[in-house]
């Protein structure tokens, strides 16, 4: 009876330790990017109603809602242009509302990408 317990236990805990893929700092070491610290949050522009445009796109290779989808989701709203950012797990789709003249749908993918370690998540069916 211990031993079932125990291996159940030992299966459960790999489970959830394999099962959302995050940076560690292997991984950020990798991509040159600097150790993140404690910063202010930055304050949001305002966008330009004419400049503003909307990118629909499916994410596939996420494996949970709150490892993958929010990290994407996280990672988007941090860049520089992005009014609104929504990654749904469940339908496997993302919204992003962003300034045309600062970002565009290419960098968006990239952005997508770089979260994982560019081989984990694809973009697929842009619309913009």
């Amino acid at each position: 009876m211990k031993i079932t317990k125990a291996i159940t236990a030992v299966a459960l805990a790999s489970l959830l330790f394999v099962s959302c893929k995050k940076n560690t700092p292997e991984n950020t070491a990798t991509t040159n990017e600097t150790p993140k610290t404690t910063e202010a949050p930055k304050i949001k522009k305002d966008i330009a109603p004419q400049n503003l445009q909307t990118a629909s796109f499916s994410i596939e290779g996420m494996t949970c809602a709150v490892g993958c989808a929010k990290t994407i989701q996280e990672e988007l709203i941090q860049l520089e242009g992005v009014q609104t950012a929504a990654v749904d797990f469940e339908t496997k789709q993302a919204t992003v509302r962003f300034d045309k003249t600062i970002q565009n749908p290419e960098t968006l993918t990239q952005t997508v990408q770089a979260s994982g370690d560019g081989k984990t998540y694809t973009v697929t069916d842009m619309k913009s």
